[in-house]
């Protein structure tokens, strides 16, 4: 099983996937498998913001990977993906980040990031 995992592994980053994913999703499997108490988990929900750079395909890939032989195996991974949205200090206004670069669009890169950074368990369901 070991080495079938490490094979996978090896596959992801010649995907051109990052191991980054592999990191965080395998730190949720941990949280939901302690909290689900051995009970058969069928769906994980999360909030990943689109400005934590965490690319969804790899993160369902790499929550196959780390379920297998847990009491998450074969549970859905339902993510949703807030936007970016920010605050100018210059002029006071709020707007959507289509990306990491933190400018308004009076051309101020004084900006508070206001939302998408969030990356949470939101709910599971077991059972």
């Amino acid at each position: 099983m070991r080495q079938e995992f490490l094979s996978q592994l090896g596959d992801l980053g010649k995907a051109g996937q990052s191991v980054h994913e592999l990191s965080i999703t395998q730190s949720i499997v941990d949280a939901v498998c302690e909290r689900a108490a051995g009970r058969p988990v069928r769906t994980v929900s999360v909030r990943v913001g689109m400005l934590t750079a965490v690319v969804p395909d790899s993160m369902r890939f790499c929550f196959d990977l780390t379920t297998a032989g847990t009491v998450a195996e074969g549970a859905a991974l339902e993510i949703e993906q807030p936007p970016g949205t920010a605050r100018c200090r210059a002029c006071s206004k709020d707007f959507t980040l289509a990306d990491l670069v933190l400018l308004c669009p009076c051309g101020s890169a004084d900006v508070e990031i206001t939302s998408g950074q969030e990356l949470q368990i939101i709910s599971m369901r077991v059972g």
